[in-house]
């Protein structure tokens, strides 16, 4: 860990304190001094807290405001108000947007790191009204932000150890700092979208390569002493007129390439893609700090000022502290304890080398280089192969093709570098040139699949359809932008903001409908078998994003569709019931969906055709094949599996909710499902521009009132927050008319028990609907790598295939014994038994809830209704509900179920006979 203390020579690198003068603060006219007389009914603390950190009397009032609207639902442990003051401040100047301090000053005001501080905003959200999206958008950014940062720093120290020798006087330390502060300077002028991980470390590598090369000599290890190119002579120190004059010259080369290679080598990145990023946005910088020509390491003072300003303007965290290990910013002691617990392969005392855990950046640079060695090397044209395909349509569809790609490789590349930074535009037209490898390679085996599956040759209605040619590269485009990190659901991602690459932002950029983009998912999937574990999990996020919501946007094909299959003479349900309690399994390609009729007398079908599953015309049939009698819709492919899919997606979301809420209650599972099944397939209209788990809350309340059963809305969205994949806006925003969102309550008031209350009661009465089937628990239609996979419900326990006859169970150590391979007799069957009852002995616990060592913690009020009213009701609760009680109770027991069977001997039971 770098020392505490910086050198002296560097002393104006030092976070500004918050109570020093206008230097400190981002934007002193915007806060004027604050008037003490003004503030006598506050707390003189929390009146000193805002003077320390330059707020304004406005502020002050404001953030006082909120603190008492909050108080009495707050922790009142000991130094904790102070903190909570501290988090009124920050959410009240985010949201009036105004400048007086920055990150750093608040976390150094209270003693926190910037993790425990995010925590501390969020439990101000108590009653669900205290956090705006504007507030949740910015924690969100921040802690990606934060997380990147750390990233980059813990590998810029490694790699600083195998670059700079360790002299007596610490200059390596001088030098070392000024780098990584010339690399925050660089990161914050050149990216636009600063927590990019991959494009910032190859900045940072960039950053490398100028100081070893400036630096003295002895300064650096054996390696980079011969790495530097001999023929290179440094640049003669020049004046500032000298070099104001030279702009106008052409500028001389300045990567040491060789350096770079051994920098890029060291660090498992592509150089290629490095070279991009100096000759763009690095010499762009350069040339803007006049250091282009400029001989010897850049000024410790002037770099460090520069940066001091970028700092305070973005009032942001201070990323110098980190060279420091300053506590406001080293992760959290349980986030490091959580790294020794990822399953390694090896250990020292076993056989076979050492595979050491991946790094975030490690990990992101291995799956580059995985994206790029399974590409096929003929660039960005057909290989022959697919060439063929083309030559055999009846309309060849190769001109298209290549008048497509230009263009939505323009709008793709220019929309890149609006979202990334300035010079980032060839960033983007080298992400689209890897999509479109990759958009050549899985089309061919599509079509190399579909040849074997019909017979034929002739894709002529298939590969002229211009939706699928787009939305297979848009599936290709987010996938190299997964693969790079730069769409990714780790931390919320989609929150639609100008800067943000995650999905659905390729749907925008190439003006495709969400309905069109999932029918090519599954087909891509199984086309490309090199794609990597966290990419599927990424596509299939992205398909329920697309069945939660996306999909049920205004102007959507998915709704047509559904008018369609309704206003037929012989409608059917777009996806029968009998069909719920059948494996999701299908026989339909991305040929047969994007096919699948889309207007009305597209297509015709016999009129003894049978209803379910009617025949489609395949990929290469023409519509006119089929023969004309009683022409009447047929029904579709596409909306078909799309409703298969939901109805298992919405069951799976109720059933995990109702494991949290209505365990002593296990009949009103069904029913509730029922009315949600019902809602959306005869009352679809509900999801115009809503969520699912809106739908899904409101039903559960519905039946829960027409049953008697005490569950009231704070209680579903106390357990809704702790599901996997959950938004508070998806509670808090909801569409009641067109331009008007309130609350979840206001909805169910409004809007769903007034277009189903008939339906409602029915459930009460003594002729209730009959129930719809359950779907079938659905399983991963794909296919993952050979790795080790968690077990579910433990903590320790991973299964992987068997790929080392050396490994096996026999001479296993009993630490890898817990890796159980699958592909070999595993021995005696009481191994198994020690297996699942570890497995059976762990405790299922709640996303969050287990996690923060506590029971399920239901909201004290529900603020955001109507009038003060509690429940959509307008009842007022006269004390705890009972279902807090049955929550404790639930915890107890799992509790004395763990402990009963720790205590019991496995050794002892019988063997199965």
């Amino acid at each position: 860990m770098p020392p505490k203390k910086r050198h002296s020579g560097l002393t104006g690198s030092r976070e500004p304190k918050p109570d020093g003068d206008s230097a400190s603060s981002p934007d002193k006219q915007e806060s004027p001094e604050l008037s003490e007389e003004k503030h006598r009914d506050k707390n003189a603390e929390f009146v000193s807290l805002c003077k320390s950190l330059h707020v304004s009397d406005l502020l002050c009032d404001r953030a006082w405001l909120l603190w008492r609207t909050v108080q009495e639902s707050m922790d009142k442990a000991p130094g904790s108000q102070e903190r909570l003051w501290a988090a009124c401040l920050f959410v009240t100047v985010t949201d009036m947007d105004v400048g007086c301090f920055t990150v750093t000053q608040v976390l150094k005001a209270v003693r926190l790191n910037l993790k425990q501080f995010l925590d501390v905003v969020r439990q101000l959200d108590v009653n669900l009204d205290t956090i705006t999206t504007k507030v949740n958008s910015r924690l969100t950014r921040l802690e990606k932000k934060y997380d990147v940062m750390l990233a980059l720093y813990q590998r810029f120290e490694k790699t600083c150890k195998s670059i700079f020798v360790l002299t007596p006087d610490g200059r390596e330390r001088e030098t070392m700092r000024t780098c990584w502060t010339m690399f925050l300077l660089a990161k914050g002028r050149a990216l636009q979208m600063e927590d990019d991980l991959v494009i910032s470390f190859q900045l940072l590598l960039c950053t490398l390569e100028l100081i070893i090369k400036r630096c003295s000599p002895d300064q650096l290890q054996p390696l980079y002493q011969s790495a530097i190119s001999k023929v290179q002579s440094p640049p003669t120190r020049t004046s500032r007129r000298s070099q104001s004059k030279a702009k106008s010259r052409p500028a001389e080369p300045e990567v040491d390439a060789r350096l770079l290679e051994t920098l890029c080598k060291d660090n498992e990145c592509n150089i290629e893609e490095v070279k991009n990023v100096y000759n763009t946005s690095f010499l762009a910088f350069l040339d803007s700090m006049d250091l282009s020509r400029a001989a010897g390491v850049p000024q410790a003072k002037d770099i460090n000022r520069l940066y001091e300003e970028h700092y305070l303007k973005s009032r942001d965290v201070d990323g110098r502290l980190f060279f420091d290990g300053d506590e406001s910013v080293l992760p959290p002691k349980v986030q490091i304890s959580q790294v020794e617990r990822t399953p390694k392969k090896n250990q020292p005392d076993e056989d076979g080398p050492m595979i050491p855990p991946p790094t975030p950046i490690r990990a992101a640079m291995t799956s580059i280089q995985m994206l790029r060695g399974d590409l096929p090397s003929n660039g960005d044209r057909p290989s022959a192969t697919l060439a063929t395909y083309f030559k055999n349509c009846t309309v060849d569809p190769t001109q298209d093709v290549q008048k497509r790609l230009e263009t939505l490789g323009q709008a793709f590349s220019q929309k890149f570098g609006e979202a990334a930074g300035p010079h980032c535009v060839v960033y983007g037209q080298q992400r689209f040139g890897l999509a479109v490898r990759l958009y050549y390679k899985v089309m061919e085996a599509m079509l190399k699949s579909e040849e074997k599956r019909l017979s034929v040759q002739n894709f002529s209605k298939l590969l002229n359809d211009a939706t699928f040619h787009t939305s297979l590269l848009a599936c290709s485009l987010e996938v190299v932008m997964a693969t790079y990190e730069e769409s990714s659901f780790k931390n919320g991602g989609g929150d639609q903001t100008g800067t943000n690459l995650c999905f659905p932002w390729i749907l925008n950029v190439l003006n495709l409908s969400a309905f069109d983009f999932y029918k090519v998912i599954e087909s891509f999937i199984k086309a490309e078998p090199t794609l990597s574990k966290d990419i599927i999990k990424h596509l299939e996020t992205c398909e329920n994003l697309i069945m939660e919501r996306i999909a049920w946007r205004t102007g959507s094909p998915l709704f047509e569709l559904l008018q369609q299959e309704h206003a037929s003479a012989a409608a059917e349900p777009v996806e029968t019931t009998a069909s719920f309690s059948q494996p999701l399994q299908h026989n339909h390609t991305a040929a047969d969906l994007y096919l699948s009729p889309v207007r009305q007398g597209l297509r015709v079908l016999p009129s003894d055709s049978p209803a379910t599953p009617p025949q489609q015309p395949t990929a290469s049939q023409s519509s006119s094949q089929a023969p004309c009698q009683a022409p009447r819709q047929p029904k579709s492919n596409s909306l078909s599996l799309f409703y298969k899919k939901l109805y298992r997606l919405a069951y799976t979301r109720l059933k995990t909710l109702c494991s949290y809420l209505l365990s002593s209650h296990p009949e009103l599972e069904p029913i509730i499902w029922t009315l949600f099944q019902y809602t959306l397939q005869h009352e679809y209209e509900l999801m115009r521009d809503r969520h699912l788990d809106q739908l899904m809350m409101s039903a559960m309340y519905a039946i829960c009132k027409v049953k008697s059963v005490d569950l009231r809305f704070k209680s579903i969205v106390s357990a809704y927050k702790n599901m996997a994949n959950t938004n508070q806006e998806t509670f808090k925003n909801v569409l009641i008319t067109e331009g008007h969102y309130d609350s979840i309550i206001v909805f169910y008031n409004q809007v769903f028990m007034q277009k189903l209350k008939t339906n409602i009661l029915q459930h009460a009465s003594t002729k209730p609907p009959p129930p719809s089937p359950i779907p079938q628990m659905p399983r991963s239609p794909y296919k993952f790598p050979n790795s080790p996979l968690r077990v579910p419900g433990s903590n320790n326990v991973y299964i992987s295939p068997l790929k080392n006859s050396r490994m096996s169970p026999g001479i296993m150590t009993p630490r890898s014994r817990m890796l159980v391979s699958i592909g070999e007799s595993f021995g005696l069957s009481n191994r198994f038994q020690k297996i699942n009852q570890m497995v059976n002995s762990s405790e299922r616990s709640h996303k969050r809830t287990m996690d923060s060592g506590s029971t399920l913690k239901p909201l004290k009020r529900l603020r955001f209704d109507m009038d003060g009213q509690d429940e959509a009701d307008g009842s007022k609760p006269g004390g705890d509900s009972t279902l807090i009680q049955k929550l404790t109770e639930m915890s107890s027991t799992w509790n004395r179920i763990h402990e009963q069977k720790m205590k019991e001997d496995p050794d002892t039971r019988e063997e199965p006979q």
